[in-house]
């Protein structure tokens, strides 16, 4: 049928985002996701490593990244040299906690990479080693080596649930099935029968590892709901057996350390609230606290004024519940508050209703305080469960929020379902992808937008990828090298990017808006986690289009990482260009740093460090007028240069916006279609009715400019004598005698233009270095004026290759003064 065939198409999140106009709930918004990809191991963590070159001894090393059961590690000694870096696998590499190595008469031995930095390896060892967290024992040997905590609550797993209309009693169940750490349950001795299953996540504050109900004071009992089952004698045999097998079945305790702590509540049987049915939760009503068990306990039954009803809905709450609300709650908000059933008329008033009950309203001091502080907005998309059918995970629309609780309408279920009421802490709504992720069926919405055809996956040769399908299956034909890109078992591999708002914005970055930015998005995959960082920044933007222009992917560089297609509108038209974003986790702090400087915005803007209190760039102190004086590309070509004489200075001095607008060549170009294209937009092109008025003028700017720079060149036919290939590096032997070589100039070098600066670097040992002077418009001028601090810091170079380039730097500035200084 129709339906049938809509679910074995593949559905494809980016497609519908992109034809809704929706953005997705920032990853960071889901506490409990966020929680469950924690491995057990954390940067940081120390742990004594088997040496390569020398496998009878070991080093103590750093772990600098986590990826599923892949640690990126780097030995003690190297400090910030990344170079070193390597990846292990913890089920097959040789790794034990700090201390192993004393326990079991090994060898601590330096590597040789380091030997002559540390001249003293037990002075090195101890300082390290103070007040440094080892990586957990029990996740590096014995049977959970290797394992994500989260997979030890594996199918067979046994647990305690609280019975949720009793909490003074709780019952074994069964984990039938593990899906991202949202577990499908079954009451222990129902055997195949699922008419009772639930779904919970592992981290509701209602389960509990086996002996928890005994240490609380708790009793054991089967539900009413299932008791009539089984005789007594066949509960109580049922029990026994459970105690029989409870070391092999058991799950850790060490799991639910995350677990929100319940808090002590002071209400009162009685009382009366506004409150959500969670079997049902689609519309607000009074509700009265029927029974207190204790300090951490109570029930709630939603009130129903019909004589003779069916069954009463009644919960078991705490003081952190979901969906309990003060009364007047609805009026204040601008909410419906829908009458108890059998309530006289439509007007209700809470007044005339407690006068009529003879009740109380529960005070206000009895309501935790709700929150406006979470990163949802109304029409982003997520996935969420339909409470309806707890075995559906829908695509969910945020159509209203108020304070800590959003309005999601479901769509693609079974059944039409009304718009249900969430709190942003529930632990039934996952940020977009999730289900793809943990290998399970999201349904699509009734209209899907799918892909036509089938994705097929290009292999490489000698390097297999990992496609998104079989994730869940474990690693796969993967190379255990830093530079590569691995996700295991479902979980993401890229760390949570902070948004440190406190930071100097730039030029380009509105300050308000950037204040309104989630603290943090992630952890995630990273192309998926960076394409998200980066929207965010250009929504955020005075000129998105222009910033969007600031980070496409230049075409001549060198491709190093994955590319995405990024959006923009600015004065309704759309842009759209190609942006380069990095695969693993250990290139993303350098990749974030790298685009905070093209932003020209402070370096720790944002990436994976959090700044608490004082930035270490000392950023607080700059202006967006003084900015470029510290930091940006551009600073290198207005440093101190000297007056007069240059045809590209005096253009940029008397007309100041003309530099700025020709770049715009490179990013939007005239919107081209043919007949038999569905889209021939090139990257950075406007969508719509056509680029920006000043475009066209730019572009007969540039060409004749263009022409002009052309003719020039032909006139002063600059050569150097010192290279007759720009492309052509020489060779280390010829590089070495031209380092002792007097350079002769057969040009002024301030008359150098940025090309003749480029072509200069690429006859040297400095070629690399040329794209960066291409990128920051260094002529002549600019490149006699440089220095070594300069260099290090408006290049983000490391000191050698900062003193190789100063080297050549001084041969021209030597040149320049004995051949043309008079």
């Amino acid at each position: 049928d129709a339906g049938s065939s809509v679910e074995e198409m593949e559905f494809n999140w980016d497609e519908y985002l992109e034809d809704t106009g929706a953005i997705a709930a920032p990853h960071g918004s889901f506490k409990h996701v966020d929680t469950s990809l924690q491995n057990g191991f954390a940067p940081g963590m120390k742990l004594e490593v088997a040496v390569k070159s020398d496998q009878n001894t070991y080093w103590v090393a750093t772990i600098i990244t986590t990826c599923g059961q892949l640690l990126l590690l780097r030995y003690d000694g190297y400090g910030e040299d990344r170079k070193a870096d390597f990846w292990c696998d913890i089920l097959t590499a040789d790794l034990h906690p700090i201390g192993w190595c004393e326990q079991n008469k090994k060898v601590l031995k330096v590597p040789e990479g380091i030997k002559d930095k540390i001249p003293d390896q037990e002075e090195f060892l101890q300082r390290v080693l103070k007040g440094a967290c080892s990586a957990p024992a029990n996740l590096l040997e014995g049977l959970h080596r290797g394992k994500n905590p989260l997979d030890l609550i594996a199918p067979g797993s046994r647990l305690e649930l609280q019975n949720i209309r009793d909490s003074l009693e709780a019952w074994i169940v069964n984990v039938v099935e593990n899906v991202g750490g949202r577990l499908k349950l079954r009451y222990e001795g129902l055997e195949d029968l699922d008419k009772f299953d639930q779904w919970l996540f592992y981290l509701d504050p209602f389960l509990h590892q086996v002996g928890w109900a005994a240490q609380h004071g708790y009793s054991l009992q089967p539900p009413l709901a299932i008791r009539s089952l089984r005789s007594e004698a066949d509960w109580q045999e049922i029990l026994k057996k459970v105690k029989e097998e409870e070391e092999e079945s058991s799950v850790p305790t060490n799991l639910f350390k995350d677990k929100p702590v319940i808090g002590v509540h002071s209400f009162s049987e009685g009382m009366k609230l506004e409150a959500v049915d969670p079997m049902a939760p689609f519309v607000i009503s009074p509700a009265t606290v029927l029974k207190v068990y204790n300090d951490k306990y109570f029930m709630i039954e939603m009130d129903d004024l019909r004589g003779e009803r069916a069954s009463s809905q009644r919960y078991v709450c705490h003081v952190n519940s979901a969906g309990i609300f003060p009364v007047q709650w609805s009026l204040k908000n601008g909410l419906h508050l829908s009458p108890p059933p059998g309530y006289p008329g439509q007007d209700f008033d809470w007044a005339d209703y407690l006068k009529q009950c003879g009740a109380e309203a529960a005070p206000q001091s009895c309501f935790p305080s709700l929150t406006s502080d979470h990163g949802f907005k109304e029409n982003m998309k997520l996935e969420a469960v339909n409470p309806v059918d707890p075995e559906e995970v829908c695509i969910a629309t945020v159509t209203k929020l108020k304070d800590s609780y959003l309005w999601l309408q479901l769509e693609g279920s079974k059944k039409p379902v009304p718009e249900c009421i969430v709190s942003v802490e529930s632990m039934n709504i996952f940020p977009v992808g999730w289900c793809e992720t943990n290998g399970y069926q999201l349904r699509p919405p009734r209209k899907a937008i799918v892909n036509k055809q089938k994705k097929i996956a290009v292999v490489q040769p000698e390097k297999q990828i990992l496609s998104s399908r079989t994730v869940h299956d474990g690693l796969k034909n993967q190379e255990l090298n830093s530079s590569d890109s691995v996700v295991i078992n479902g979980k993401y591999c890229c760390p949570k990017i902070y948004f440190n708002h406190r930071c100097f914005s730039g030029p380009y970055l509105n300050k308000g808006r950037i204040a309104e930015l989630p603290q943090s998005v992630g952890p995630g995959n990273c192309v998926l986690v960076l394409k998200e960082v980066l929207t965010l920044l250009i929504n955020a933007a005075y000129k998105p289009s222009r910033v969007l222009r600031e980070l496409q992917l230049d075409e001549e560089a060198a491709w190093h990482g994955h590319g995405e297609t990024l959006k923009a509108k600015y004065k309704g038209k759309s842009y759209r260009a190609t942006v380069e974003v990095v695969r693993t986790a250990d290139r993303v702090a350098d990749f974030c740093r790298k685009t905070c400087i093209k932003l020209e915005c402070c370096p720790n803007l944002f990436g994976p460090q959090m700044v608490l209190d004082k930035c270490s760039e000392n950023c607080s102190v700059l202006t967006k007028t003084k900015y470029t004086h510290y930091y940006g590309k551009r600073k290198n070509k207005r440093i101190g240069r000297p007056p007069g004489g240059h045809s590209n200075l005096e253009v940029a001095m008397k007309k100041p916006n003309k530099r700025r607008k020709r770049r715009k060549h490179f990013f939007v170009h005239k919107k081209k279609r043919s007949s038999t294209s569905v889209d021939n937009t090139p990257a950075g092109s406007p969508q719509g009715s056509g680029a920006e008025e000043e475009d066209d003028q730019d572009e007969s700017e540039l060409s004749h400019s263009l022409a002009q720079d052309r003719d020039k060149r032909k006139r002063k036919l600059r050569t150097f004598s010192f290279s007759d290939d720009e492309n052509k590096p020489p060779s280390p032997k010829d590089t070495k005698m031209e380092v002792a070589e007097k350079l002769q100039l057969d040009s002024n070098p301030l008359e150098w233009s940025v090309a003749d600066v480029v072509r200069f670097l690429k006859s040297t040992d400095c070629a690399p270095l040329a794209r960066i002077f291409l990128d920051q418009e260094i002529d002549g001028q600019a490149l006699l004026l440089l220095t070594l601090p300069t260099v290090q810091e408006c290049m983000d170079l490391k000191l050698g290759p900062a003193i190789k380039l100063c080297h050549h730097i001084e041969r021209v500035k030597l040149a320049f003064y004995q051949q043309f200084a008079n």
